[in-house]
């Protein structure tokens, strides 16, 4: 009886173990798939009243929906601070990270990275009467950036002090109402942005920004959902789904 009620611990242990495990993040759980998200990087992610997965919509969203159709698994999407996304997902509070966010090999230390979906380049936001035509000549300026964004890294990089807000707007109405003089932001969002105020347009410098590719972030070695992942994504680019899908999000956030 005493052999018996241990083996009966021993297997219990095991299946919780188990169960512990999966409920840290290593795979998707079941049939459900949780994303991490920030949405404040239209056309990518951002909230509306009537979004492709709840109030969230967005390349990035319409991506995260075929995944999880593909994969026959129900789609989650989380809200946080970009730069606790990355922390989330090493604890296990989610699944996956899809935010428009940069596979930088600083980041490959301590996560995976999908098949890259979408390539960008930084720019520079200004007034269109603004004497800045290239990254050098925001060297005594005062330049505002997105909080852990690729913007903030290349400024960082050049040398330059900078403002760093949480979200892109709020950066943005800095230089609208002339606190600041220039913004540096991925293109895709720079253009939303430019389109939505009156008076700005955008600056590019190849030779300054070089481009970046955006991908989805798993934890490290979780190699079965990465899989999945990359399967639906690289259907997707073979397909032209991702390239219609920037069409249509660009086009429509620039109606707006």
């Amino acid at each position: 009886m005493k052999k018996t009620t241990k083996l009966l611990t021993m297997m219990l242990a095991g299946i919780l173990a188990a169960s512990l495990t999966a409920c840290g993040g290593g795979s998707a759980k079941g049939n459900a798939i949780t994303f991490g998200t920030n949405p404040e990087f239209p056309p990518f992610e951002y909230v509306t009243s009537n979004g492709v997965i709840g109030e969230f919509d967005g390349i990035d969203m319409a991506i995260a929906k075929q995944i999880g159709e593909d994969n026959s698994m129900e789609v989650k999407m989380e809200s946080m601070e970009f730069d606790s996304l990355l922390i989330a997902l090493q604890n296990g509070q989610i699944d996956a990270v899809i935010a428009g966010m940069t596979a930088t090999d600083e980041r490959r230390e301590t996560v995976d990275f999908s098949t890259p979906y979408y390539t960008a380049t930084q720019v520079m936001i200004v007034k269109e009467d603004s004497d800045i035509a290239s990254a050098a000549d925001m060297a005594d300026k005062k330049i505002c950036v997105i909080q852990g964004y690729t913007g903030e890294v290349c400024v960082q990089d050049m040398g330059y002090t900078y403002e760093a807000f949480k979200k892109g707007t709020e950066a943005v109405m800095e230089l609208v109402n002339g606190k600041c003089d220039v913004v540096v932001l991925d293109s895709a969002t720079a253009q939303k942005y430019v389109s939505d105020n009156e008076g700005l347009k955008i600056v590019e410098d190849a030779s300054a920004f070089e481009s970046e590719e955006y991908a989805i972030a798993v934890q490290k070695d979780n190699t079965e959902l990465l899989n999945k992942i990359n399967a639906s994504i690289e259907k997707m680019l073979a397909d032209g789904t991702i390239n219609d899908l920037a069409v249509k999000y660009t086009e429509a956030t620039n109606a707006e």
